[in-house]
């Protein structure tokens, strides 16, 4: 191998380091971990029921059925009841 290719070979390697480090270093690593929280629910004669997943924020969570918008008073886990009794098919819970 020539000396030229290694030379390149060093400063490709350098170049790649500088960038990984550079990102992380910049914050933009962070971002990349950043999710949605993740959830999941069931029905039952109405009543919607948190399953599973990632705790819930109340300040972030809110429950539209039709014209009522409710927010919780605490964090939603699992096997919190969501609603009781009066959902519909029009119900979501942002």
């Amino acid at each position: 191998m020539s000396p030229g290719i290694g030379v390149i070979l060093m400063v490709a390697i350098t170049v790649i380091l500088a960038v990984v480090i550079a990102t992380f270093v910049l914050g933009l690593g962070d971002s990349l971990s950043n999710q949605a929280p993740q959830a999941s629910f069931s029905c039952d004669d109405g009543n919607v029921t948190m399953t599973g997943g990632d705790e819930l924020d109340p300040s972030t969570t809110t429950v539209e059925n039709g014209d009522e918008v409710s927010s919780p008073g605490s964090s939603y886990t699992a096997g919190d009841t969501v609603s009781d009794g009066s959902v519909t098919s029009s119900t979501k819970i942002i």
